[in-house]
């Protein structure tokens, strides 16, 4: 049951809150229950080509020679595309919000660094005919050894994954307002009665959406191409389309629709610029979808990570100072890791306001498929390793872990750590009203609290 609490910041809001707690149908529903909702892959057009991927059967691999003449040949086949055939073969996700490198090849060229880097295209008339001629291409590898563990990636001596980087790290502190560097940690650390460091780690997590990546690609003449998808994305899929195949925006129409999950999987530009160069050089329809267990091998996962917490804290329950290290396993390439990394170190210090913060964030190269967004990443583990953290120091000093909360909630004008001033705090009368929600018995002076000012 939702009890609207509305007596809470009348003073800033406009709307009046009359739908909370209401049943409302949702919009899309009826064509979903009816079977009637379009999805992009129901469209067919004739002459359309399917495209399959060659990708490397190996985590570490450099190539020595592609052989694709027995694929070409193969019955049905239009056409086979290598590194070659890409007029800018470069992945250039993070350059439009000005993070991170550009360290990722479209189609690999030199070397694979993971299982399922997509190597060779081929088009056909058929799925079957495409996948049969795939198998025909020879691909002569160089096996190298891989990592598969950031600690291992990490430890001295271990192979280098991504010779972008000349190291298998990338340290996220690039320009001043990206570092997390507030008043004196070690000042705070001394000065405080305990001092707790625990470490944090977390799997990856595919995204497993019912619906596959995947996209239709049509030439509409005058060099202009519609391609129909279920990216996440739709105008940073465009862009980032433009630049890969130097062509104008104003030549590429993208449309979307419904999408059947996508959970951040689906922002990763993977499928499109590839598709419309097919339909570019083949003057053809082309349809790139993945394969079930295409998605789950090769799409992006939420990225495993580790995450080192070390806190000062006084006996009567005062933060002092948090010391925090990031580590995100990026897998072979950054794609979206830096931005993660970028997010979670203006996390780190959480909603409390806590006088003294140091943070470095690190994106971690493997042999491992290249993660990515998915549901808030950057903050979702960082939450997780930062709320367990409180209940261990509420712990420690013997302190009830909802109280311990309420005396280090941020309130409006608390400057946070990476110097923006807290504005619209809400954490201190979210936590009131759980606590009477919950049953959950706090000291009075608690519920005369207010994230509008700090009691004197």
């Amino acid at each position: 049951m939702i009890r609207l609490a509305k007596e809470y910041f009348t003073d800033l809001r406009t709307d009046d809150l009359n739908q909370l707690g209401q049943g409302l149908q949702r919009s899309d529903v009826p064509g979903h229950v009816t079977g009637k909702t379009s999805y992009f892959a129901d469209r067919n057009f004739p002459g359309m080509l399917h495209l399959k991927m060659v990708r490397s059967p190996h985590h570490h691999a450099r190539i020595r020679s592609i052989d694709t003449s027995e694929a070409e040949k193969h019955p049905g086949v239009a056409r086979v595309l290598t590194h070659k055939d890409v007029p800018h073969n470069v992945y250039t996700i993070l350059i439009l919000i000005q993070v991170g490198p550009e360290d990722e090849q479209v189609l690999a060229a030199d070397k694979v660094r993971w299982k399922g880097e997509a190597v060779v295209a081929v088009l056909a008339d058929s799925e079957r005919a495409a996948n049969e001629a795939a198998a025909k291409v020879r691909i002569d590898y160089e096996v190298l050894p891989a990592v598969f563990d950031m600690d291992e990636a990490l430890a001295p001596g271990a192979p280098l994954v991504n010779e972008y980087h000349g190291q298998n790290y990338y340290r996220y502190d690039s320009g001043a307002s990206r570092k997390v560097r507030f008043g004196d940690v070690e000042k705070g650390f001394a000065a405080a009665d305990h001092v707790l460091e625990e470490t944090y780690r977390s799997s990856p997590i595919e995204q497993a959406p019912v619906e596959t990546t995947g996209c239709i690609a049509v030439p509409e003449g005058n060099d202009r191409f519609t391609c129909y998808t279920n990216t996440q994305a739709m105008f940073f899929t465009l862009d980032n389309t433009s630049i890969i195949l130097q062509m104008p925006g104003h030549k590429l129409h993208f449309v979307g629709g419904t999408v059947g999950g996508g959970f951040g999987g689906k922002v990763d530009v993977t499928v499109e610029p590839i598709a419309i160069l097919a339909a570019k050089l083949t003057n053809r329809p082309v349809s790139f979808i993945y394969g079930r267990e295409e998605e789950m091998q090769i799409s992006s996962p939420r990225a495993a990570e580790k995450i080192i917490i070390k806190d000062g804290v006084t006996k009567d329950g005062r933060i002092l100072a948090r010391q925090v290290t990031g580590y995100t396993d990026a897998g072979a390439y950054s794609r979206h890791s830096p931005y993660g990394a970028q997010k979670g170190a203006a996390h780190y210090p959480g909603p409390y306001t806590v006088p003294n913060v140091w943070v470095d964030t690190y994106c971690v190269y493997t042999n491992r498929t290249p993660s990515s967004a998915m549901r808030g990443f950057g903050v979702t583990i960082a939450d997780f390793a930062l709320e367990v953290q409180m209940d261990k120091l509420a712990r420690l000093i013997g302190m009830d872990p909802l109280e311990f909360r309420f005396i280090n909630a941020y309130r409006d004008g608390d400057m946070k750590a990476h110097r923006q001033p807290t504005e619209g705090a809400a954490l201190i009368e979210c936590m009131q009203e759980a606590s009477r929600a919950a049953n959950w018995p706090v000291a009075e002076r608690f519920y005369k609290m207010s994230s509008y000012a700090r009691e004197s």
